[in-house]
């Protein structure tokens, strides 16, 4: 039970911490946010350290690979009005945006790194954006794998 687990000792002692963190400790903290937000928990990061978690986790600058490139590339070849590296309400971004009859769907040119291994199974990290960015912001994600 994620209040039990997760209760206001344990975030004061994270917020205690302040600055001792590793950038990708905010970002994690960040996507457990997320996860109590959606589960309507109790169990909150304060406010100026929640608002710092997100703007370290928005902070990353993108960065498009060939493969993205060549699926951009080949989305507006068929038509369809791409917005690329749009960043959502959820603080994830999203590598191209389109509308199919009307709904927005994401698309993902998921590379090497997005899953364990050589295999094609997804990473933790991968897994855990599609769920959040899909209960969260609403926007169904297509993956298009390498």
């Amino acid at each position: 039970d994620a209040p039990t687990l997760f209760n206001a000792h344990f975030i004061n002692k994270y917020a205690e911490k302040g600055s001792g963190f590793e950038i990708e400790h905010y970002r994690q903290l960040h996507q457990w946010h997320l996860w109590q937000t959606k589960e309507k928990s109790n169990s909150r990061l304060p406010v100026d350290f929640q608002e710092r978690c997100y703007d370290i986790f928005i902070s990353e600058e993108p960065t498009v690979s060939k493969l993205q490139d060549d699926v951009v590339a080949q989305l507006l070849h068929i038509g369809l009005e791409t917005k690329e590296e749009v960043l959502v309400g959820s603080g994830y971004r999203i590598d191209a945006l389109v509308k199919v009859n009307g709904k927005t769907i994401g698309i993902e040119a998921d590379g090497p790194s997005h899953f364990i291994g050589r295999s094609k199974s997804p990473s933790g990290s991968t897994i855990l954006k599609r769920r959040q960015v899909s209960s969260i912001d609403g926007i169904e994600l297509v993956s298009v794998p390498y």
